[in-house]
């Protein structure tokens, strides 16, 4: 490391990987870009031109945070001073919902916005066409809203998988899947998830999910690792906790001289998940928590025992009209499970 200007410049060579399925290779952290309400497209595309100075080559898009033409023009800055090459970075973007029959349109406009010639792994952003308009209120339902469907899911997947076969695409991802609905559709797929992104933090660890993906070699991708605390308001109920202001993640802070939030991304690490922070300040530091060390197995136990079921992107707005509440949408009734295996 070395200070410039008053930035720690990180090496990206020594930087650890993540090994995909098939041998290729991926940062093992990574950089969002949801600004939520709170971030304007141009400061999260500067926070982007910083982070890349900083080190980063890893960075989470998607076509719904309505700022990739911004950061596009950050990438295509970067490319033409010769800051980087595009083949040292490793760009993921996601189909939003009203896309889902039109994945090419969507792919090859994110590839002019961000200017990036391909896309290293396009994710299935959820697994099911249920669109809402941005920034609506969570008790907003769209009537056209419906479940989870095998046929529809594996129709998105293969738009990818050609893609693929076009040289567009480099890897898929999926993301906010649950066991049952892995369980449905992975044997149907031609070429397997490099990756799936879920949501991933101290108090709401899905250790089954995690263990499932590892198993089946998809890389467990953890979104809002810090448990983001400054998400859209609108989505903040009394009941969540703050990962970052438990007693233990303050201990270790403490301990560690450090902010909790490094502690939840070393936490990521050592259990063997990527994770993508989002920051417009601190993303210095957070890149620095992937070479500094590692956290102790009894602090890593220690941790563990935090799980307490704090999901926080409950997904109201995705719901169908025969839908209880939040709850259907990730599986918690076998029922499902036994629906999708007579599809």
């Amino acid at each position: 490391m070395i200070e410039k200007k008053g930035m720690t410049i990180i090496d990206p060579d020594i930087i650890p990987v993540f090994t995909l399925y098939n041998g290729d290779k991926i940062p093992c952290i990574g950089m969002g870009t949801f600004g939520s309400d709170r971030v304007s497209p141009e400061d999260v595309a500067g926070a982007v031109a910083g982070a890349i100075r900083c080190g980063y080559r890893l960075f989470d898009c998607a076509a719904c945070y309505g700022n990739e033409d911004q950061i596009g023009e950050v990438f295509s800055t970067a490319f033409q001073n010769g800051e980087v090459k595009r083949e040292d970075m490793f760009i993921m973007t996601k189909v939003w919902n009203d896309m889902h029959r039109h994945v090419a349109e969507s792919a090859r406009k994110s590839i002019a916005d961000l200017k990036c010639e391909y896309i290293d792994m396009l994710f299935i952003h959820w697994p099911f066409p249920n669109y809402h308009a941005p920034f609506c209120d969570v008790d907003a339902r769209n009537p056209d809203s419906r479940p989870f469907s095998v046929s529809e899911f594996l129709d998105t997947y293969r738009q990818i998988e050609e893609l693929v076969d076009e040289g567009l695409v480099r890897h898929i991802g999926i993301s906010n899947m649950t066991i049952p609905k892995l369980e449905a559709v992975l044997d149907q797929l031609r070429i397997p998830p490099s990756a799936c992104e879920s949501e991933l933090h101290p108090t709401f660890q899905q250790t089954e999910l995690v263990d499932y993906l590892k198993t089946h070699n998809i890389l467990p991708i953890g979104y809002m690792p810090l448990g983001s605390p400054r998400r859209p308001e609108r989505d903040i109920l009394p009941e969540d906790v703050n990962d970052m202001k438990t007693p233990l993640l303050q201990e270790l802070a403490e301990k560690y001289h450090c902010h909790p939030a490094i502690i939840c991304l070393k936490w990521a690490l050592g259990r063997g998940q990527l994770p993508i922070p989002f920051s417009v300040h601190n993303y210095e530091a957070n890149l620095k928590a992937s070479i500094t060390g590692q956290l102790t197995n009894d602090e890593m136990k220690e941790i563990a025992g935090l799980e307490c079921g704090n999901r926080l992107v409950k997904g109201q707005v995705f719901l169908w009209p025969e839908a209880d509440d939040w709850h259907d949408l990730w599986d918690e009734d076998d029922n499902y499970r036994k629906r999708w295996a007579a599809e």
